[in-house]
């Protein structure tokens, strides 16, 4: 049954955080009070994202540190520029906005993609440690990244960050990694099935939750929020588009392209949002929560274009080698 669940929940990742932004903003009232779950939920989600990782794995990807290298490059320098640029000349002197881009854009990548990696055939392996790595790095860089691309221009409280990042993300990746590692690979087979379905109704909760806390400022459509989705919009779609044009760029095989794609394009904005909302400005935490409304429908589109991508390549391929023939 709970395997049934979570194949069925699969299939609806592009509409869970969608519907649970808008859930939240509605029932704000009854559920912000039970906002204390986030952080343990959370770690819950990551903890199970992280049962299919070894280290035999992380090893053999970092032997071939060229993809990883530039997945953090898109990752935490081109995107998070981008996004600052970005913000800069349409939100000109609206710190909070501004600030709340390059937050979105700064996290570590979304453990989530694992999800489309698998779909679309892509490199598990690589994805899982570049998951980890990122996680690792996000209690440094995140902070510093926008000490430096903000700077004192805004409040923010670094050390909390550091420390929410460290106990909901680095701790319990560590522990799902051991488990499975001491269990010799068991606990995937035998413990991820179980955990999975729920990890992802988590991750549905802890996004009404952090909906439920910016609701204030979602609630009324006006031109600001009308141009900060827009913007949201098109830094996301960029950020799948980027990392797509840079693995066929880098002549990178199919597997680590469609990996590279996600991983790029993809972020943890539940984590974000977390981190948003606790140690910053509440404004700060709305372009990150809009970005939940894009991210899996994003992905699922970006899928359905490598996919073809790929298939008429092939195509083109094998007609070229038959009239050679």
């Amino acid at each position: 049954m709970l395997q049934k669940m979570n194949i069925f929940l699969e299939g609806k990742m592009a509409y869970i955080t969608p519907i649970s932004v808008i859930l939240g903003v509605i029932l704000a009232p009854y559920v912000e009070s039970y906002k204390f779950l986030v952080p343990w939920l959370f770690a819950c989600i990551t903890f199970t994202g992280s049962l299919g990782s070894t280290f035999k794995s992380f090893k053999h990807v970092v032997a071939q540190p060229k993809p990883i290298l530039i997945t953090l490059c898109i990752l935490h320098v081109i995107m998070p520029l981008w996004a600052w640029g970005v913000g800069h000349v349409v939100f000109s002197g609206d710190i909070h906005t501004i600030t709340g881009l390059i937050l979105g854009m700064i996290i570590p990548t979304g453990i989530t993609s694992v999800i489309w990696v698998t779909i679309y055939r892509g490199n598990i392996a690589l994805t899982l440690t570049l998951i980890l790595i990122d996680t690792f790095l996000s209690p440094f860089i995140v902070p510093y990244s926008m000490a430096i691309l903000v700077g004192e221009k805004i409040e923010m409280n670094i050390f909390g960050m550091m420390s929410g990042l460290l106990w909901m993300v680095v701790i319990p990746s560590i522990a799902g990694m051991v488990c499975n590692q001491v269990t010799k690979g068991k606990a995937k087979v035998t413990i991820a099935p179980y955990l999975s379905p729920f990890s992802k109704l988590f991750l549905g909760i802890v996004v009404l939750l952090n909906s439920s806390i910016i609701a204030p400022y979602l609630r009324t459509i006006d031109w600001k929020l009308f141009s900060i989705i827009i913007v949201v919009f098109i830094i996301a779609f960029t950020g799948y588009l980027f990392s797509f044009l840079m693995g066929i760029r880098m002549k990178m095989d199919r597997e680590n392209v469609v990996a590279l794609t996600f991983l790029g394009g993809m972020r943890n904005i539940s984590a974000g949002a977390v981190l948003a909302v606790s140690y910053f400005p509440a404004q700060v935490a709305v372009p990150v929560v809009v970005g939940m409304l894009f991210q899996q429908i994003l992905a699922s589109n970006f899928g359905h274009f490598v996919d073809r991508y790929y298939k008429k390549k092939f195509e083109l391929l094998t007609n070229a080698t038959s009239r050679q023939n």
